[in-house]
């Protein structure tokens, strides 16, 4: 059920209109952003500020439902980067050309692989924001 439209201002406000996970700008995906449920309506995770997020669909199709995922340095489990109870930066750095994402952390890099925020399509959209000067977002 889409969020309330009071909500989704709310919301999108607050994540400055960016994907809480790669901070994919609206305006650089041409597609309105989706609202996620951080903890997942499966898992009981409400639908309230505290538990929603912008999120882009690429993200969105490979966050899915998943809240865990596994830290490719160490093989073990970790848990997926919350965007409201973490910073970004302390869990990932952009690269050196500013268009790939690379986890700091196990949290970081469980999420970069669980939400393949580094695949193809996105690399390359990345690259063309970057020549433009549109990406990364500055804050």
């Amino acid at each position: 059920m889409p969020a309330p439209p009071t909500l989704r201002r709310l919301i999108a406000e607050r994540d400055r209109g960016r994907c809480a996970y790669c901070l994919t700008t609206e305006e650089n995906c041409g597609l309105r952003m989706h609202i996620d449920h951080i903890i997942p309506e499966s898992a009981d995770g409400p639908t309230t500020p505290d538990n929603l997020c912008l999120i882009c669909f690429s993200c969105n199709v490979y966050k899915s439902a998943q809240q865990t995922g596994i830290d490719p340095l160490t093989g073990e489990g970790a848990s997926l980067f919350h965007p409201l109870q973490q910073q970004w930066e302390e869990h990932f750095s952009w690269d050196e050309n500013k268009i790939q994402i690379v986890g700091l952390t196990p949290t970081g890099r469980a999420t970069v692989v669980a939400l393949q925020l580094n695949n193809p399509t996105v690399v390359r959209a990345r690259r063309r924001w970057v020549s433009a000067g549109w990406h990364p977002p500055k804050d």
